[in-house]
């Protein structure tokens, strides 16, 4: 079975987030399985950076303003497909901003073009390259499904995955006419959303199969609440809806093996997690004590629910729990946190930005990590929580509730806990949850059952990758049928 994907990021070559992770480890997991997956991905600096030698084997004399080619390359174990279009994405800044981190204007264009490129691949534009299967990632590559659907691979199988459901691509419906798609395509069944153009609308109304990255996100964005505008079609889409929970790189991320952290260890040697946690104290400059050590490994925004865990942190701290922070984002939740460190000097320590190795650390050598989530469609950093030994602590939403078993009275008795979930997701419910921590903490033993249960958890990509599989082949039957 050979499957194109089409993403805007891939790990690890070019990461914002949890997408990254996602599209970079499920091909080698499919692989395992002999699936196929090769990853178009556009050419930034970054990705152009990494490979020398560019032979060609698709181009483009003009594709939406300027020359571009397509590179078949073999990186970091994955089998990409490279968009060149340096029109387009040889710039400074991140991949979806400039280095101000203002929006790129013409990113309608960008991930045009790459979902354009996608649909000529999905049919047949390489030499010998012919996909079974074509899965698209979230608004940047949703349009491919559009051009399969109005141009020459209308019958190729399709997937959209949505990663989060907040970023949708909306733009005013001017650019029609500059994306290469017959006028029927400006339809309300098409590209047409509330006027405009909606290229994650786009992928959802053409994928033949819908996914989320999670069972209870793919049932909370058919509500109002959550399905940000989309609900009613996904509604009208819920036969062709699956969640399929992420798994993580048990590779990259192995605690036993783990070269950014300090000292390594294993479920049977939690005291060699020590040197990891001195490593916290001093990068964080926290006092050197027995108390539990909490870490936030975050974007700082209002959907992580940031703007909760700012107006507790007195209260967390009064609980005898050390914070640590690591993140970036939104200026005022930055300046509110950084604050908070400097009222609570030894028990709260904020580092502004992302340091992947300073992540591995934190999950080796903090206590726990708290996860206050508004709506997660899966999230990988309690995934990662679980594989070290670190204990979540997150609202109950998302693939948050489908990967974290509450250490409630039953489960501790069972011995299944291996974390804690709160609910509703204000800050009374998150101050509880840290109290809830905290006496479990000072009870030695249910404490380390928590982090070894925790551990024993299959955060692989193992069965996820069974059931993409099996969805694949559901595709490719309704395909022959």
């Amino acid at each position: 079975m050979q499957v194109l994907s089409v993403t805007p990021e891939i790990f690890p070559l070019i990461k914002t987030g949890g997408l990254a992770d996602v599209t970079g480890a499920l091909p080698i997991a499919l692989a395992a399985k002999g699936v196929t997956m090769r990853t178009l991905i556009p050419g930034f600096p970054s990705v152009m950076a990494a490979f020398k030698k560019k032979k060609p084997v698709l181009q483009y004399p003009l594709l939406q303003g300027g020359k571009a080619s397509v590179h078949a390359v073999r990186l970091a174990g994955l089998d990409l497909l490279v968009l060149d279009a340096p029109h387009l994405f040889d710039r400074p800044g991140g991949p979806y901003g400039n280095p101000s981190g203002a929006d790129w204007p013409d990113n309608w264009r960008r991930f045009a073009a790459l979902s354009q490129v996608g649909g000529d691949i999905a049919g047949g534009a390489i030499a010998r390259y012919q996909p079974d299967i074509v899965h698209a990632h979230d608004w940047q590559s949703a349009m491919t499904l559009a051009y399969m659907r109005y141009g020459k691979a209308v019958g190729v199988p399709s997937m959209m995955t949505v990663h989060n459901l907040a970023f949708q691509g909306q733009f005013g419906a001017g650019i029609f006419g500059e994306l290469a798609l017959p006028a029927a395509a400006m339809a309300l069944d098409g590209v047409e959303y509330y006027g405009g153009v909606g290229f994650l609308k786009a992928g959802l109304q053409a994928a033949w199969a819908i996914t989320t990255v999670s069972p209870t996100y793919a049932q909370e964005i058919r509500s109002p609440e959550f399905g940000m505008g989309l609900d009613g079609l996904i509604n009208m889409r819920s036969n062709d809806l699956h969640g399929i929970v992420n798994g993580i790189d048990t590779g990259i991320w192995n605690p036993e093996t783990d070269k950014h952290l300090v000292s390594t260890f294993a479920a049977k040697t939690l005291k060699a997690r020590a040197p990891n946690r001195a490593a916290v104290e001093e990068r964080f400059n926290l006092d050197r004590d027995e108390s539990p050590i909490v870490c936030v490994i975050s974007r700082l925004t209002w959907q992580k629910g940031m703007d909760i865990l700012a107006t507790v942190v007195d209260g967390i701290v009064a609980t005898g729990v050390r914070l640590a922070v690591l993140g970036a984002g939104d200026a005022g939740l930055e300046g509110a946190l950084l604050a908070a460190a400097a009222r609570h000097r030894g028990r709260v320590g904020v580092v502004v930005g992302y340091d992947e190795g300073l992540s591995h650390i934190m999950q080796g050598g903090c206590d726990a990590i708290v996860i206050p989530s508004r709506f997660e469609p899966c999230g990988l950093t309690q995934l990662y929580g679980l594989r070290y030994g670190c204990v979540p602590v997150v609202a109950r939403t998302g693939g948050l509730a489908d990967t974290v078993i509450d250490a409630n009275e039953a489960a501790v008795s069972a011995g299944v806990a291996t974390g804690f979930q709160f609910a509703p997701n204000n800050a009374g419910a998150l101050l509880h949850a840290m109290r809830r921590l905290v006496d479990a903490y000072n009870a030695p033993a249910v404490w380390e059952a928590l982090q070894r249960q925790g551990m024993k958890a299959d955060v692989s990509w193992d069965k996820s990758a069974e059931k993409y599989i099996e969805l694949y082949r559901s595709l490719l039957s309704r395909g022959a049928a």
